[in-house]
C-alpha cells in the first residue's frame, strides 16, 4: 500500500512516512493509491469478530509496513475496556427497530476523537522510537480534537504538542478539559480568531518545507490519514451490529465539521461495505449541506462563521473534503489543483450541471442541516422517547437522520461526544445540568496553563521555535 497526494505532487510513500508528515508537500491531503476491496466472504469472515481484532483486519489494509505482530500488539493495547470502558469499544444503542446510535463517547476525553487519537498516539511512539527521532505535533481545534490528541501523547516519549484553538470560542468542559493539563509535552495556544484561521495556520506552517523539516512538525488533525483510517473500523463495526446478514444495506448519519468523521465512511463504502446513505449533518454553519444540495461549495470568511451550541462544527472549511473531492473528479490530481486554485481566486466552486455532481449524486451522500432551537428539540424528544442523552453535535445528526429515514434501512446515528462537555445547552433543553463522570467533577476549578496569540502564522512559528530545545 503506498500513498499519493490529492494534488499530484509528492511520490508514492509507504504508511509510516505519511504517518509522520501530516500535509503532503504540494499541500495536498494524503490518499492511498487505491482502497482495498472487500469483498462478501471478507465480509462473513469478520461479522463475528471483537473489536481489536476487526481493527487489525482493516487497519492492515491500509498499514503494511509494521510487521503484522507490532501492529496488533498496537491495537491490543489501544482498545481496552479500561480505556472505552468495556470490550465492545463502541457499543450500538437501539432506540427503537432501525434507529440506532453507536456510541462513540466512552474514551478517555469522552468524544469520538478518541477512538482514533488513542491509536495514533500509540503508532506515533512506536514509529518514533523505531526511528530514534522526536516529532512536534501541530494541530487545531474546534473543541474535541485538542483534547482527545493531548491525552493521546502526554508523557509520551519524543513527542511534543503544540494545540491551536480559538479562544473563547469552546464550551466550558472542552475549554478547561485542554488548558488543565500541566505536562510538560503539552502546549496549548488559544488564538484570537476562528477555528479556519487555526487551521490554516497549521497548513501554513506544514507548507513553509523548511521550518516543517527543522523542527519536525507533524500534525493529529484529521488531515493526517491515520486519523481517518481509525475511524473506518467502526464503520464495519457499526454495520455488522445493526445488522443480521451482509445482504443488509445501512444508513449512517454523521454530524460533520471538518468532513474527516463522514468521509471515513465514505472510504468504507468504497471498500464495499454495504451502505445505503451517508447522512450529512451540519448546524448553522451549513456550507457542505449547501453543496451536496446544489453542487456550489462557498466556504465562509471568519466573520462570517456563526457560533453555534454545536460548536465543535464551527467550521467553514473542511480540509477532509479535498479527499472527497478527488474521488468525485475521478482522482485527477489536475483537477483538484485547478478546483482548488479557483477557490482561492473567486472563493467558490461549483460542479452543479457536470458530471463530476452526477458522480456526487452516485456517492451516498444526502444533508441537511440543524440550528439551536432543532437540538434542543431533539434533545427533549430524545431524552423523554428513549431515555438517553444526547450532547448538541449528536442531536443535530439525529435530526438530519430522522429527515432521511428509508422503510426497510437501519439508520446509524454516530454519537459525538457525551451530553457533560455541553453542560449550559443541556440545562436549557432539560432544565438541569448532564451528570458527568466523577473524574471531571472539579475539571473548571482545576489550574490552567495557556498561551494566547494573533491569529499569525509568525507568532505561532515563534513559539515553537522558542520551546523545542535544539531547534
Amino acid at each position: 500500500m503506498r500513498y499519493v497526494s490529492t494534488r499530484g505532487g509528492m511520490a508514492p510513500l509507504p504508511f509510516c512516512d505519511i504517518l509522520l508528515e501530516g500535509l503532503a508537500p504540494d499541500g495536498g491531503l494524503t490518499v492511498p493509491e487505491s482502497y482495498p476491496p472487500v469483498d462478501r466472504a471478507t465480509l462473513a469472515a469478520w461479522r463475528g469478530l471483537g473489536y481489536r481484532e476487526l481493527a487489525f483486519e482493516v487497519l492492515s489494509r491500509f498499514i503494511d509496513d509494521i510487521p503484522a505482530g507490532d501492529l496488533r500488539g498496537i491495537v491490543e493495547r489501544t482498545y481496552t475496556a479500561r480505556a472505552f470502558g468495556s470490550e465492545a469499544i463502541t457499543p450500538l444503542r437501539t432506540f427503537e427497530p432501525g434507529l440506532h446510535l453507536l456510541q462513540l463517547s466512552n474514551g478517555p476525553t469522552l468524544a469520538f476523537k478518541d477512538v482514533a487519537m488513542q491509536l495514533l498516539g500509540n503508532l506515533f511512539e512506536y514509529e518514533l522510537g523505531r526511528r530514534g527521532e522526536t516529532l512536534n505535533i501541530l494541530g487545531a481545534t474546534s473543541g474535541d480534537t485538542g483534547s482527545a490528541a493531548e491525552y493521546a501523547v502526554r508523557g509520551k516519549r519524543g513527542v511534543r504538542i503544540f494545540m491551536l484553538s480559538p479562544y473563547g470560542k469552546m464550551s466550558a468542559f472542552q475549554t478547561a478539559q485542554m488548558y488543565s493539563l500541566a505536562d510538560a509535552n503539552v502546549f496549548n495556544l488559544a488564538v484570537r480568531g476562528v477555528f479556519d484561521e487555526c487551521q490554516d495556520i497549521v497548513k501554513e506552517v506544514s507548507a513553509d518545507l523548511d521550518f516543517k523539516a527543522r523542527y519536525r512538525i507533524g500534525t493529529v488533525n484529521s488531515i493526517n490519514w491515520a486519523r481517518l483510517v481509525a475511524q473506518v473500523v467502526y464503520y464495519f463495526r457499526g454495520y455488522f451490529a445493526a445488522t443480521r446478514s451482509n445482504e443488509e444495506q445501512v444508513s449512517f448519519a454523521v454530524p460533520s465539521g471538518n468532513f474527516g468523521n463522514i468521509c471515513a465512511g465514505h472510504v468504507a463504502r468504497s471498500m464495499g461495505l454495504p451502505i445505503r446513505r451517508l447522512v450529512l449533518a451540519t448546524n448553522e454553519n451549513d456550507v457542505l449541506d449547501e453543496f451536496f444540495r446544489t453542487g456550489l461549495y462557498r466556504p465562509r470568511s471568519g466573520a462570517e462563521v456563526h457560533q453555534t451550541s454545536s460548536p465543535s462544527m464551527d467550521i467553514s472549511r473542511a480540509s477532509n473534503f479535498e479527499r472527497y473531492v478527488y474521488d468525485v473528479v475521478g482522482r485527477d490530481a489536475g483537477r483538484v489543483r485547478e478546483l482548488w486554485r479557483r477557490m482561492g481566486a473567486e472563493g467558490q466552486f461549483d460542479l452543479a450541471g457536470t458530471p463530476e455532481f452526477d458522480r456526487v449524486r452516485a456517492s451516498g451522500f444526502v444533508s441537511g442541516s440543524s440550528a439551536h432551537a432543532d437540538r434542543l428539540r431533539t434533545i427533549r424528544e430524545v431524552y423523554e422517547r428513549y431515555g438517553y442523552l444526547v450532547d448538541t453535535h449528536t442531536a443535530d445528526g439525529i435530526k438530519v437522520a430522522l429527515e432521511h429515514r428509508e422503510p426497510g434501512v437501519p439508520m446509524v446515528c454516530l454519537e459525538t461526544a457525551l451530553a457533560a462537555k455541553f453542560e449550559d445547552t443541556i440545562r436549557e433543553a432539560l432544565g438541569r445540568a448532564p451528570e458527568r463522570p466523577p473524574a471531571y467533577a472539579d475539571l473548571e476549578s482545576r489550574p490552567r496553563r495557556f498561551e494566547v496569540l494573533d491569529a499569525d502564522t509568525a507568532a505561532v512559528k515563534r513559539f515553537i521555535a522558542e520551546h523545542v530545545q535544539g531547534g
